[in-house]
């Protein structure tokens, strides 16, 4: 028989549920979208920049240099100009070296990638050589048709275009091997469902393409440590979207160690709380705003979702965690039947979520390898929650968060940890 207190409970259960809902909802829909489309072909009409912000990068800035004057695109029709910002070391000398055009900026106050990029924005508009600007990471290799498919986005009416956004060093830990899994959940499968459902794919920081005449609408005035994802909102709500060129990739460099590895993650994870918390009311307002156009609410309706989904590892986190207290307490007062009726909405939607990382796992191409190394994912889940929870105790402690920061912390480079290895043994 029914009582008011099992009634109670699982009532309590599905409304505890309803945010890992959403979180998993909103994943499923776009693993259901996530099916790539043919590529443009591509184009060459389009004069670019192609501007590497870097601090202190001498170890791979050439290679970078190198790779980016290799595309295949015709060469009086882009330039490649390295922003060396606050270097100490020969960042400057060896980016000139290797062809490009270098931009030396020293200011103690005003550090960061963002104020690095508003630099070498400022010098190519005044320029007026590019029809478009391109970022890319000192850190990065580029595909040979990089700026021929920017081109061809550009000619079908893009003002913001992203690239597929890889890892160059798959291979060099478990750390870097599950991240091809994660960048093709985050990157990929994100990115191919939103162009397809016809929103915003957002900004991954490295390889981005921007039209001038956007950058001149709307200045590139951010500069949190995210800035990337702050500057893909501001364009959002003034319902610009960025566009995805699937069919070119960018492959960064992503740290292996452990050390190197936590304080990535709490810089990005921090910078990305905060930001949600300074423009998640005003994506909101736009979505429902009557005066916008459909497209422009659809745009700022799924950069609320996206901003309001958590990383990961907390939707898994959170899911299993309601599960079993769901279970437990269902088991404490009832029946199995009663058991079964807490605990569905939280296996709902652990289920979607488990659809969505097979899809990912399915776009990364990782093989039977890549599949072994998902064993890696709960210690990595573990890993990342406890980092959160460490980030919002000592952003408590401090009264703010550590995410409007803007200031240059840079990873340390995988040689540089296997040279420091080796001289240390």
């Amino acid at each position: 028989m029914t009582t008011p207190l099992v009634v109670s409970v699982v009532l309590l259960s599905s409304l505890a549920a309803l945010p890992a809902l959403v979180w998993a909802g909103y994943l499923f829909v776009l693993t259901l979208a996530s099916q790539r489309r043919p590529p443009l072909p591509p184009r060459s009409e389009v004069r670019f920049d192609v501007v590497v912000p870097a601090h202190d990068e001498e170890t791979g800035i050439a290679d970078t240099v190198r790779s980016l004057l290799s595309v295949e695109y015709p060469k009086d029709r882009f330039r490649v100009i390295v922003v060396a910002d606050n270097c100490a070391d020969a960042t400057a000398s060896r980016a000139a070296g290797a062809g490009a055009t270098v931009l030396e900026r020293t200011d103690p106050v005003h550090r960061g990638k963002g104020y690095a990029l508003a630099h070498a924005f400022e010098r190519s508009l005044s320029d007026a050589f590019a029809d478009a600007i391109v970022v890319v990471d000192a850190d990065t290799t580029v595909s040979p048709n990089l700026l021929g498919a920017f081109a061809a986005h550009l000619a079908a009416g893009a003002r913001a275009v992203q690239a597929e956004y890889g890892v160059r060093n798959p291979f060099s830990s478990w750390r870097t091997r599950l991240m091809v899994i994660a960048l093709a959940l985050f990157h990929v499968l994100r990115s191919v469902a939103r162009e397809r459902l016809g929103v915003s794919v957002g900004l991954r920081g490295n390889g981005m393409c921007f039209a001038s005449s956007l950058l001149r609408e709307v200045p590139h005035d951010a500069f949190s440590i995210v800035e990337d994802v702050e500057y893909g909102i501001r364009i959002g709500l003034r319902g610009y979207r960025v566009h995805f060129a699937s069919e070119a990739r960018v492959l960064g460099e992503m740290v292996g160690s452990e050390k190197a590895s936590r304080s990535q993650r709490r810089r990005w994870e921090s910078g990305r709380a905060a930001l949600a918390r300074a423009y998640r009311g005003k994506l909101v307002a736009a979505a429902w705003a009557g005066s916008r156009a459909p497209s422009e609410r659809r745009i700022a309706l799924d950069l609320a979702l996206d901003v309001f989904v958590p990383p990961l590892a907390t939707v898994v986190g959170v899911t299993l965690a309601g599960l079993v207290a769901s279970a437990v307490v269902a088991r404490l007062v009832g029946a199995p039947r009663v058991v079964a009726a807490a605990s569905a909405p939280w296996a709902l939607a652990l289920l979607l979520v488990v659809v969505y990382v097979a899809r990912g796992v399915v776009l990364a191409g990782v093989g039977p390898r890549g599949i072994v190394d998902l064993a890696w994912a709960p210690v990595y889940m573990v890993w990342k929650v406890g980092l959160s929870l460490a980030e919002r105790t000592r952003g408590g402690k401090k009264g703010k968060s550590t995410g409007d920061a803007a200031e240059w912390v840079r990873t340390t480079r995988e040689a540089e940890t296997q040279s420091a290895t080796r001289e240390g043994g």
